[in-house]
């Protein structure tokens, strides 16, 4: 057997560059590029291999800088997200806080089933000098160290501590990211000595190595029982989440619904699966949902989640469904989902299970009465949407009216981008989606900073759509440092960052529960009262972003709005435009409930008030809890 000397660290570079997947006869990079910081934990080891790899064969793992740990994951995320699971980033860290940074990127890949693949240094193997510079002692476990933190929001976790588990540890990290089912944050520790240590390595090890991405169909008795189900069903309801667009599924789906009549309700991650004017499109589901998907998910009798984790967004705290006799049929690749909220399990590909439902349901239809209903709603929807669009508020626009500009101004193909605060919720219910690709929420973690970090993310992976990030000032100023990233790599993203003054969405909340916005305004302490209800703080967004190099718009009102982002379209690089909201003016009611429990007791009369609705609501969540157990 042949060998090859190199160290761990150029192994692990080597070795990532010949990862590719396949899915319907395509193959994809696995692994296109790495982002990172480097530090003392990586930069002899990792460092040294990318180095060495970039000047030795340009392009076949190009490193690029980020500004921020967590950032870069995001940004992995992002790209594997808009490639569908098919391929994604590296990302790497020093030990210590730069491997601990990373921790909340994991997380919200791993709640995403979104792969991405993180290597951060660690302490030394050997122990030398311990506890080094940024070890993390632990009295009882000796081989303890802060990147076990990754652990629990990890799908595979491994330590490299000796040369020999490299291959094993490689091996078992390129499953996970590849299996459909599984998929999540993958991480492979470096111990910093041993990242430099060489070794004689087998030159099979280096070979391209494809990863077949199958699209397993249900099991036949499965499929005959879900098709029974909903030949007996009245008022069936298909929710449709992000497993539909990530199968590629989204042709089939129309395929099915336009065969069956049955109604397409989707998800944060499924928003897309139909575009917004499809005759059987009624729009988002849930909390953040359009009266007309929650009106039919109320009476639904049947209801199909393809690809769907059932979070709580998405059936309104287990009160969206709220027919006594409702059942679930649940299409997902992962058992896990499936077997959720005791629905039936039809375990497989989204797109292979679409198509053999649709022939398991051939001259079955919904009732053209019930058909009808369902667009009644979508329109009637559609002009609430339309009426949100152009409220006509003065002298500050309603943050509708400025997510109607920017829909309105992008093309058919171009992605917005959001993550936090109030704006995916208003996304969710009024953005026109045209594309399957064409929204980028994260939601399933909806972490705050991610909105810059991953619409780069979502450039590199698709160049030639132009890329809109939604971001409030909240959220903006958590991670606005890698537009310095976006700045050095070329990457042209619109940042169009709505200013209220505070954390709009909380805010809401807030109120909702009875705390009176506490805590949620920028302002200064008042001099007398001693209490954060001073002047408004002012930041001056456009000078920011201008200091990081980007060009920078203010924009007063819509009709600016829409003259920035036009000229934002011929403008290289990345663009900001801040416009000033009025955050008191919210987005038509999805007449719905989430569950954010309120104080049993309280001295505050709103917060009795709103004890009082919690109670309320909650009764009807214990009523339909029932439905959810159904068998």
């Amino acid at each position: 057997m042949s060998t090859v000397r190199l160290t761990v660290a150029q192994a692990v570079v080597r070795f990532l560059s010949e990862q590719y997947s396949e899915r319907d006869g395509a193959e994809h990079r696995l692994i296109e590029g790495c982002f990172g910081i480097f530090g003392h934990g990586n930069v002899a080891g990792l460092g040294q291999a990318l180095l060495e790899a970039e000047l030795e064969a340009p392009g076949t793992l190009v490193f690029r800088p980020g500004r921020n740990e967590q950032a870069i994951v995001h940004t992995a995320t992002a790209f594997a997200r808009m490639r569908n699971r098919l391929s994604t980033l590296a990302c790497t860290s020093s030990i210590g806080p730069g491997a601990t940074n990373m921790v909340t990127g994991a997380a919200l890949a791993t709640v995403n089933r979104l792969p991405v693949l993180l290597l951060p240094g660690d302490v030394f193997a050997t122990r030398p000098a311990d506890p080094v510079l940024q070890q993390l002692e632990h009295p009882t476990y000796r081989d303890f160290s802060v990147n076990d933190a990754f652990r629990p929001v990890s799908r595979f976790f491994d330590r490299v501590a000796r040369p020999e588990q490299l291959p094993e540890a490689l091996l078992g990290a390129m499953r996970t990211l590849t299996d459909q089912a599984e998929t999540g944050a993958v991480t492979l520790c470096l111990d910093q000595d041993v990242q430099a240590e060489a070794y004689d390595w087998p030159e099979e090890l280096f070979s391209k190595r494809v990863w077949h991405i199958d699209r397993p169909p249900a099991d036949p008795r499965a499929l005959q029982r879900a098709a029974e189900l909903l030949r007996s069903a009245r008022r069936p309801l298909v929710v449709a989440g992000g497993g539909v667009i990530y199968s590629e599924a989204t042709s089939a789906l129309a395929a099915f619904a336009e065969a069956t009549g049955i109604p397409v309700a989707e998800t944060q991650a499924g928003k897309g699966s139909l575009a917004y004017d499809h005759p059987l499109s009624v729009g988002a589901v849930g909390v953040t949902g359009t009266t007309a998907a929650n009106a039919l998910a109320s009476g639904a009798d049947v209801v199909v989640g393809v690809g769907t984790r059932w979070a709580d967004f998405t059936t309104a705290s287990r009160t969206a469904f709220a027919n006594p006799d409702v059942r679930f049929v649940n299409v997902n690749v992962a058992r896990f989902d499936a077997a959720k909220h005791s629905g039936l399990q039809v375990v497989g590909d989204a797109r292979a299970v679409l198509l053999q439902l649709a022939a398991a349901l051939s001259g079955w239809s919904a009732e053209p009465a019930y058909r009808e209903e369902a667009r009644r709603l979508a329109g009637e929807w559609d002009a609430t949407v339309e009426h949100a669009y152009h409220l006509g508020h003065g002298p500050l626009p309603a943050q509708s009216e400025v997510i109607g500009t920017v829909n309105e101004v992008s093309g058919p193909r171009d992605v917005v981008v959001c993550a936090a605060g109030s704006m995916p919720g208003d996304l969710h219910k009024l953005w026109r989606t045209r594309d399957p690709k064409g929204y980028h929420v994260e939601y399933g973690y909806s972490c705050m900073g991610y909105e810059v970090a991953g619409g780069i993310g979502v450039k590199l992976a698709a160049p030639d759509r132009e890329v809109y990030v939604m971001v409030g000032d909240g959220s903006y100023l958590m991670m606005a440092q890698e537009l310095v990233t976006a700045v050095q790599e070329g990457v042209k993203v619109v940042v169009v960052l709505v200013d209220n003054h505070g954390f709009a969405s909380i805010g809401s909340l807030s109120e909702t529960v009875g705390t009176e916005r506490f805590g949620t305004w920028y302002r200064q302490r008042g001099d007398r009262s001693g209490r954060l209800d001073g002047a408004v703080v002012r930041v001056d967004y456009v000078a920011n972003a201008e200091s990081l190099g980007v060009k920078a718009f203010r924009a007063e009102g819509v009709d600016e709005l829409r003259a920035a982002l036009a000229e934002a379209k011929s403008t290289e690089g990345p663009v900001l435009v801040c416009v000033e909201v009025d955050p008191l003016v919210p987005a038509p009611s999805s007449e719905s409930w989430w569950d954010v429990a309120v104080a049993e007791v309280a001295g505050l009369e709103p917060t009795v008030a709103a004890r009082k609705a919690y109670e309320t609501a909650k009764a009807r969540q214990v009523a339909a809890r029932g439905s959810y157990l159904r068998t």
